[in-house]
């Protein structure tokens, strides 16, 4: 009977995914010390798309209903997103970047692709778009 193979940590995707994902949330937090990635992410989104309800967020910004119904409260308390009931469905929520959450963005969206920037400096322009495309393969 054979021997199974050594289990390496450093060859498993989910441990080098941690430590990648590990150094882009250090970079992205000296950078912009004010909202977290996940955080940004759902002002990123309704700078894009604009308005959407609580849950059509969540689904965006591939969160589940606790974790984007946390970051929107957190942003709320900062002031950086607003909230009121869907005229049409008062049980849904609607979600609105603030003044102050739309020149935040504006303020540090820049500097967030600088950190996106960062995270891939090890790895050349036609080794960025191969990994970023087959990352997204994996999505």
């Amino acid at each position: 009977m054979s021997n199974p193979p050594d289990y390496v940590l450093d060859e498993q995707i989910g441990f080098v995914l941690r430590r990648v994902t590990q150094r882009h949330l250090a970079l992205f937090s000296e950078a912009i010390p004010h909202v977290t990635t996940t955080q940004f992410a759902v002002m990123a989104r309704l700078a894009q798309l604009g308005p959407l309800s609580q849950n059509h967020l969540g689904r965006e910004t591939a969160m589940d209903a606790a974790t984007i119904k946390g970051v929107v409260d957190r942003l709320v308390r900062q002031g950086l997103v607003d909230t009121a009931p869907d005229p049409d469905d008062r049980r849904r929520i609607t979600v609105t970047l603030s003044a102050a959450g739309a020149a935040l963005f504006e303020a540090t969206k820049a500097t967030a692709l600088g950190v996106s920037d960062r995270t891939l400096d090890p790895l050349n322009a036609k080794d960025r778009a191969v990994f970023l495309a087959l990352l997204n393969k994996l999505t």
